[in-house]
């Protein structure tokens, strides 16, 4: 937290102008046709190749963190975003499987982007292990594991950005903690990591089916741990691999849409004072979809997967059969 290279990266990084990102918009890299981008969500990773994508994003984290790797040979970038020190280390052996060459010393760049000093947010009346369980918060045990897994791998890290914890963290005046920056874009021609917030379009293709999935895939048999992979780079597409819930998902979800927002923002969140202002409306769509279709198999008939591909326009449209 104190190398005075990654302390005046960090002060950079908080100065440089956040980007608001929509796909309706130009590109603003020196184009008239709309940016390649791909988005990851909470739980996801995704792996990119610059001959296909100009911009790859993650937003919407409070206490997770985002985590970008770069493999400084061949240009390839991975992109995460993790919300529990258990994912970490399957999570960056994923990660590293299709940015790396085990054969070679590949030598990587790493931004790490998120979590913030949360540990506050839980001095209410009532007690820590009755809200969380943590006395530290959820964010440093996440950072923790992260740099020692970086620390025992056998690749060369150069850690550029090290945004976390107390350099992310703000203050009102009542002394709730705040994260500064809760999301971040990488452009794939040169690896520049700048703070970004992203619109309900691009944070696609297929949302609320993915938003789904972060939260049912814990119950879900056919999942083996690790982060969801959603993007697979040799093809440019999106293959949403079939996702299972259950009674017990449609019965939360029916309970939990009864509630007030500031009652989900209680249960649903692990920083209810640090969420962003659509984070209820983002919950309740996942809940009528589940409701409307309370079956997993109305989403992916035959267990098929959804799959996507680039539109002319940059964007991505569905594949039918």
């Amino acid at each position: 937290m104190d190398h005075p290279s990654l302390l005046s990266a960090s002060h950079l990084f908080k100065s440089t102008p956040e980007r608001g990102f929509s796909i309706s918009e130009e590109s603003g890299l020196g184009s008239s046709t709309q940016p390649k981008c791909v988005y990851v969500f909470q739980s996801e990773y995704a792996t990119v190749d610059p001959a296909f994508v100009d911009v790859a994003g993650t937003d919407e984290a409070t206490t997770c963190v985002g985590l970008v790797i770069r493999n400084r040979s061949n240009g390839k970038i991975s992109i995460a975003h993790l919300d529990s020190p258990a994912v970490v280390e399957m999570g960056l052996a994923q990660m590293l499987s299709q940015t790396s060459d085990p054969n070679l010393q590949d030598e990587m760049d790493v931004h790490l982007i998120g979590g913030f000093e949360d540990a506050s947010l839980k001095r209410t009346n009532r007690s820590d292990a009755e809200i969380h369980g943590k006395m530290d918060g959820y964010s440093l045990p996440l950072c923790i594991k992260l740099i020692e897994t970086l620390w025992r791998r056998r690749e060369k890290f150069h850690i550029q950005t090290f945004f976390v914890l107390g350099h992310n963290t703000r203050r009102d005046a009542d002394g709730h903690a705040y994260p500064i920056i809760t999301g971040f874009l990488v452009e794939t021609s040169n690896g520049s990591v700048l703070p970004a917030c992203f619109d309900r379009t691009s944070r696609c293709p297929d949302e609320v089916v993915r938003r789904i999935r972060i939260t049912a895939h814990s119950d879900d048999p056919t999942w083996t741990g690790g982060l969801l992979e959603t993007y697979h780079t040799q093809d440019d597409k999106f293959i949403i691999a079939p996702c299972y819930w259950s009674r017990r998902q449609l019965h939360i979800a029916s309970t939990l849409q009864h509630l007030s927002d500031s009652q989900l923002l209680l249960n649903c969140s692990t920083s209810p004072h640090a969420e962003g202002p659509d984070f209820v409306d983002n919950l309740r769509r996942q809940f009528d979809y589940i409701i409307k279709h309370p079956h997993w198999s109305e989403t992916f008939p035959k267990r098929q997967p959804r799959v996507f591909e680039r539109n002319g326009q940059g964007g991505w449209r569905r594949c039918r059969d």
